[in-house]
């Protein structure tokens, strides 16, 4: 071996090694993604009595299977809005009932899914249960998906009330017999939810929060969770019951897109 020759493999060993040092390794690349900012939460650090049923984690969806960046069950919200449910269900404790969450924040890659199932006319695996009366080709024109989701802001929640002691819920098995969700709550979908005359994301104008065709113990319940929530700064969208906004939003023109589990909230200071 000439002198050049040894002279040129020790340059490259060294660089390698150098390399192999500053790279950042496979591991570290595969770990790394979007992160929640500091102020997002998981609920149950803020009030573990409030019943989660992450619907999205599940197959029991309008979408019939678990939905992109659904990644562990667990409801992330950002801090104000975390703490004023909190409030709520120290109400809703008081007089029997706690509340149930069926989804929190949700990633626009979830809301993409949603997009892409919506442009699937072929797909209606769940038309008996969540949409019955709905043409597949009006989701968009009437409004059930959206390309955007006030979700994705991290201050929205989807949410119901159940009388305590709180009954199991049976799990849903892919390719059972679907009821519509407007049915009678013995029908339907069994759900421990106290009845709202509807099941969660019935895509039907019933759903509607005072659709006047409502009544009786059904609207009651509907205007003891619009109360409750309205009262600690919740705003509720009229086309569905089970959907509220914290206001003012501490993220209210940010669109975020990290998975829901605990790892995006995990490694902070």
């Amino acid at each position: 071996m000439t002198r050049l020759t040894r002279a040129v493999r020790g340059l490259v060993t060294a660089l390698a090694a150098v390399l192999a040092v500053t790279a950042p390794s496979a591991t570290a690349r595969a770990e790394t993604g979007p992160r929640a900012p500091k102020d997002f939460v998981a609920l149950r650090t803020v009030d573990p009595t409030i019943l989660q049923e992450m619907r999205y984690f599940t197959p029991h969806n309008f979408v019939g299977e678990r939905i992109d960046g659904y990644e562990q069950p667990v409801c992330i919200l950002t801090r104000p809005a975390a703490e004023a449910l909190h409030q709520a269900q120290l109400k809703l404790l008081r007089r029997g009932y706690t509340l149930k969450v069926y989804d929190c924040y949700r990633p626009q890659r979830a809301v993409n899914h949603f997009v892409r199932w919506a442009e699937d006319l072929d797909d209606q695996a769940m038309k008996g249960e969540f949409y019955p009366n709905v043409d597949k080709t009006r989701l968009f024109e009437d409004g059930y998906i959206a390309e955007k989701s006030g979700h994705s802001r991290g201050s929205t929640t989807d949410l119901t009330i159940v009388k305590l002691p709180a009954r199991p819920t049976r799990p849903y098995h892919p390719g059972q017999p679907l009821v519509p969700c407007y049915a009678p709550q013995d029908e339907r979908f069994p759900d421990n939810s106290v009845d709202m005359g509807t099941g969660f994301d019935c895509f039907d104008t019933l759903a509607h929060t005072l659709d006047p065709r409502v009544q009786g113990e059904q609207r009651a319940n509907r205007l003891l969770l619009k109360s409750t929530l309205e009262g600690l700064g919740f705003v509720n969208l009229a086309e569905e019951w089970w959907h509220y906004t914290y206001k003012p939003e501490p993220y209210p023109d940010t669109y975020f897109d990290f998975p829901v589990s605990s790892k995006s909230l995990a490694g902070r200071h």
